[in-house]
């Protein structure tokens, strides 16, 4: 499934549309009996989702629209996603705080309560274990999301730290929230349809914020974050009640906000320059690398404290070998593995993910080319089956940001 979920959906597409059923089913249900299933599951099916595999989980997709229609109705109108195969964590005590910052490369510190930011979890040398939104509820309460191909890792690093935490008198404690499941509404209409079923003014909830508010009648937590570059919230909400938000969240946007799957989920952060763990992020990558400076707090860079801050720290002061940047590029579109070359065919670095745009209408890019060819205007070629194809780096996002923030 790395860096395949596009093209997986467009396979799919087409071989519905020529009756080839039973092809699908051997690629992507054969193993359904082993696949965890989210509270979501059986909605997903009534309502046209396409199950495949994904990091264990029988997820959709896509639904009755293609990927193409749904990631520009994302942009237009809305979408809801089940995303109920993350992982959602709090971790409590008084040195929770201190603790994770051990783990990450966040000042978690200097988050005002109700706060939170992209981190990143890192190894010994400063590789990047696995990317987290992270929310400071209270000084002694933090709420962190992780990807679900990564749970089992994560959850065993964070756990063999706290024992060691804690054994030296450290207070901490964590709760894995496998009550609850996730739903993440996301577009122009996300705000005034989620409105219709909280009292909370969300036009005082800006992005990156979190609360923990009633809505449709259940106690949820609500962040304003997401993955495709709109305005919009990922929902925590009591398992048992999950379905009937996600219908009253449907039934309130009569009809624009759809249903949507994997496929257009992963079109759409493409297209806001986002990071997909396992493609553009891997152990062996480093946040300068990634291009997550900005996610290193001031503080962090001076005290370090956190795994690998020796190797981070010295590429912040000296610059990475290798950077992540963006592409356009002609021919078929790049996939994850594809070659970089220089203008004299000479390798530069490896594309981690690619695909058409559906909103662009054009091919785009990600990956990592040698530092000092990084630049937006710097000619590349891209090998894909064999054949260079022209290309040129360019910055991100590709489809821009509309973050709700303070005016």
């Amino acid at each position: 499934m790395r860096g395949g979920l596009w093209q997986l959906g467009q396979s799919i597409t087409r071989r519905l549309a020529h009756g080839d059923k039973k092809a699908v089913a051997r690629r992507c249900f054969a193993s359904e009996a082993e696949l965890k299933k989210t509270v979501f599951h059986d909605f997903h099916v009534a309502n046209g989702g396409k199950m495949v595999p994904f990091a264990g989980w029988s997820m959709p997709i896509q639904y009755k629209d293609s990927i193409m229609d749904s990631t520009i109705n994302c942009r237009q109108n809305g979408s809801l996603f089940d995303v109920s195969h993350m992982c959602g964590l709090s971790l409590k005590g008084k040195d929770a705080v201190p603790f994770l910052e051990k783990l990450v490369i966040a000042d978690v510190a200097g988050l005002a309560p109700g706060t939170g930011s992209l981190t990143v979890f890192t190894n010994e040398k400063g590789g990047a274990i696995d990317d987290s939104v992270i929310t400071k509820v209270k000084d002694d309460h933090i709420y962190l999301v992780v990807n679900a191909g990564c749970r089992d890792k994560d959850l065993a690093h964070i756990e063999e730290h706290m024992k060691a935490f804690k054994a030296k008198g450290g207070h901490v404690s964590w709760h894995i929230h496998d009550e609850r499941s996730l739903l993440a509404l996301q577009g122009p209409l996300a705000a005034p349809v989620l409105q219709h079923l909280t009292k909370e003014d969300l036009s005082k909830l800006y992005f990156g914020e979190f609360r923990v508010l009633d809505i449709n009648g259940s106690v949820c937590f609500l962040t304003r974050t997401g993955y495709t570059g709109e305005d919009g919230f990922e929902i925590s909400v009591p398992s048992e009640h999950g379905v009937d938000l996600a219908k009253a969240i449907l039934e309130k946007s009569e009809g624009k906000v759809r249903l949507t799957g994997l496929g257009a989920r992963d079109s759409l952060r493409l297209e806001a320059g986002l990071c997909l763990y396992g493609n553009d992020m891997e152990q062996h990558i480093t946040p300068i690398e990634a291009g997550l400076t900005w996610a290193i707090g001031k503080r962090r860079r001076a005290e370090g404290g956190f795994l690998g801050a020796d190797v981070i720290l010295k590429q912040l002061e000296e610059g990475p070998k290798i950077r992540r940047v963006g592409f356009f590029s002609s021919g078929p579109p790049p996939r994850s593995h594809s070659e970089i070359q220089d203008e004299g065919g000479k390798n530069i670095g490896e594309i981690t993910s690619g695909g058409f745009s559906p909103c662009l209408q054009k091919n785009i890019a990600m990956g990592y080319v040698k530092s000092g060819l990084h630049k937006a205007g710097t000619k590349v070629k891209i090998v894909i089956r064999g054949k260079t194809n022209e290309g040129v780096v360019t910055k991100m996002p590709f489809v821009p940001t509309k973050y709700y923030k303070p005016s």
